[in-house]
């Protein structure tokens, strides 16, 4: 999810506490909507976003958790591309439609807004899609569920109370998702806040169908066979989660960054659990399109439906689309299955390379479709993000 703008006046760090065990699992939701594929921030880009789209079905992964004293269950969306923890909250001048009660801060005995200056601490955060919220920085006990049973309890937690809010799914229909559950380094998001054995270590297994989930702690490795590695860089005053792509492998066809301004930093590319899209700058995008379109003859080129201007052809089936593998720094050849480069409109019969083209001054982005079926870890002690090709709605069956 892409972050456009974010502010957060506060005053004062926060320390987290918690009880459980050296690692645990959590069951993910998945939901489909149609009305966006990306929330990056507006403090990353500027202009015109191109990550917004109507006319495909585009995934996003919900955790439960509870906040507050006696406990309150919400229901958020995990974004790597993001940090702040935040939900809409009672009571709210403006908040979207949810299917779920919002929370009340009043009926917690361990809400505490945090004070600037004698006053409340603001937050503003407005995402790529053009979905944002607004409202005042708090601590709050955040208690999350494990598979095991055992409950993760972090006393003390930052959270944003939104106020004012936009709709994360679809314009004018309720939503799943009261919130915002952000994993990126940034000091305010979960994984930041959290007193684990292994900090900075998560993984996530996204499944088109069955169980998708999320594991911290010592849950997270990803090791064994078939385990690719790439290097992750750090950027100053970004917390997101970058590699390097050093080419695209279009069937038996390597499109290298070397030579591209692509190529020219460290760290061209970031992953994004919140984005659905793979997004690359345009003139190393129209090469990959170029590969793609002389792999693919047996089909007729048409038109985009959507806003996206992908490269689409009049199909049925992904069978005669090419295989892509993708290059990281660090050795990490990522060979994806079709389902992760394709996909098909809600209508059917057009499918389209899951790929699209931004402008140089955008990020470019990994996005979570293809992610599915790879056990993914983010390890920010080692530098490392791992990817395992695994059956996600068979792993914990």
């Amino acid at each position: 999810m892409i972050v456009l703008f974010l502010q957060i006046i506060t005053c004062f760090l926060f320390t987290a506490t918690a009880s459980s065990p050296h690692g645990f699992t959590i069951d993910l939701i998945q939901r489909r909507s149609n009305s966006s594929s990306s929330r990056l921030s507006k403090n990353q880009l500027l202009g015109a976003s191109p990550y917004a789209d109507t006319v495909f079905d585009y995934s996003i992964y919900l955790m439960r958790l509870q906040l507050g004293t006696p406990p309150f269950e919400i229901v958020a969306e995990i974004d790597t591309g993001s940090d702040l923890i935040w939900t809409q909250c009672m009571p709210c001048p403006n908040c979207y439609t949810q299917f779920a009660p919002i929370f009340d801060p009043s009926k917690s005995s361990t809400f505490k807004e945090k004070r600037c200056h004698g006053n409340s601490c603001p937050y503003e955060i407005i995402y790529a899609d053009e979905s944002y919220s607004t409202g005042i920085l708090a601590t709050e006990t955040v208690t999350i569920q494990s598979t095991s049973g055992e409950p993760f309890v972090m006393a003390e937690t930052s959270i944003g109370c939104g106020l004012n809010n936009s709709n994360l799914m679809t314009p004018g229909y309720a939503a799943s998702s009261s919130g915002i559950v952000g994993l990126n380094m940034g000091p305010s998001s979960l994984i930041s806040q959290m007193d684990l054995p292994i900090p900075g270590l998560i993984s996530y297994c996204f499944s088109s169908q069955g169980t998708s989930k999320i594991n911290f702690g010592t849950n997270a490795v990803v090791a064994g066979d078939g385990t690719v590695a790439a290097d992750m860089f750090i950027k100053k005053d970004q917390p997101f989660y970058y590699l390097n792509l050093d080419a695209v492998s279009v069937g038996d066809k390597r499109i290298e960054t070397l030579g591209t301004p692509f190529h020219a930093q460290d760290g061209n590319i970031f992953i994004d659990s919140g984005t659905t899209y793979t997004y690359l700058p345009t003139s190393y995008c129209n090469l990959v399109r170029e590969a793609v379109a002389a792999s693919v003859v047996a089909a007729n080129q048409v038109p985009d439906p959507s806003s996206e201007n992908l490269l689409c052809y009049n199909w049925d089936t992904m069978e005669i689309f090419p295989v892509i593998t993708l290059h990281f720094a660090g050795g990490a050849d990522l060979v994806l299955d079709k389902y992760n480069m394709y996909v098909e409109t809600i209508t059917g019969g057009t499918f389209c390379l899951a790929i699209g083209c931004v402008d140089p001054s955008m990020p470019a982005i990994f996005g979570n479709r293809a992610h599915n079926n790879l056990l993914v870890g983010y390890d920010s002690s080692t530098l490392v993000i791992s990817f395992s090709p695994t059956n996600c709605s068979a792993l914990w069956s």
